[in-house]
């Protein structure tokens, strides 16, 4: 028997989504869903051809598809707003930014979960302020992917990327788990290799160094490294430079 409980995410140690193991979009052609064959089932009466269908799209992209899974945000299932949410982080569309920042207000976790992932995915300024929400307020399975998302916002411009800074270096020093502060590292690198060397980067380039040389978790430690190598910045080098010749990392 079809089962559609899916329960929300409230712990720590449950980050997972079911659909957080997609397949690459450039994936083997053979092996993709056909489109012309998952169209018509997402607007099947039976739930489960229609989460079906909508998985089938995190893997396909058909612009036919987007009005489609827009309507299925609001669909009474779960596991088929999960689904519909990260077919529209693959089927990225400007139409769709407004209907997923809607479903951030969704009893689910897993459900608030891809609709931070699609967010990301979109790469538009609207996303800021709600992906900036759900670092500071949800659950941490949101709030790790936010913090990604953020990141993934990177290069839509310098005002945006600027009013993630702060929120993100707050994130990096005070988030409890140990997963959304490695994230808020990555962020911080993505964004800092984008911006200008003024004071903003100066103080993402403190908050990566201080996590670097300070954070308890050995696993933000490396976030903060990688983020330092990628962006090349000098005082961080530095760092990481006098640290390995210490033996600290």
């Amino acid at each position: 028997m079809y089962n559609d409980d899916l329960g929300t995410i409230d712990s720590e140690n449950n980050l997972e989504s079911p659909l957080d193991h997609l397949g690459a979009a450039d994936a083997d052609e053979a092996a993709r869903p056909d489109p012309e064959a998952m169209l018509p089932l997402l607007d099947a009466p039976e739930t489960p051809q229609r989460m079906l269908a909508a998985r089938a799209f995190c893997e396909v992209h058909d612009e036919r598809a987007i009005p489609k899974l827009i309507a299925l945000l609001e669909d009474a299932c779960p596991l088929v707003r999960v689904s519909a949410s990260y077919a529209l982080g693959r089927n990225t569309h400007p139409d769709a930014v407004e209907p997923l920042i809607a479903r951030l207000e969704d009893w689910n976790g897993y459900v608030r979960k891809g609709v931070v992932w699609a967010l990301g995915n979109c790469g538009d300024r609207r996303a800021l302020n709600p992906l900036l929400e759900a670092l500071r307020t949800d659950i941490p399975a949101v709030r790790l992917w936010a913090a990604s998302s953020l990141g993934q916002l990177a290069k839509v411009g310098y005002e945006t990327i600027v009013a993630a800074v702060p929120p993100l270096i707050e994130a990096l020093r005070k988030d409890p788990v140990s997963a959304v502060r490695s994230n808020c590292a990555w962020a911080l690198g993505q964004i800092c290799r984008e911006l200008p060397s003024n004071v903003v980067y100066a103080g993402a380039i403190d908050s990566l160094l201080e996590a670097l040389e300070e954070d308890e978790d050995m696993g933000v430690q490396e976030d903060a490294r990688s983020s330092l190598l990628r962006v090349g910045d000098p005082r961080g080098l530095q760092a990481i430079e006098d640290l390995e010749r210490d033996g600290w990392i």
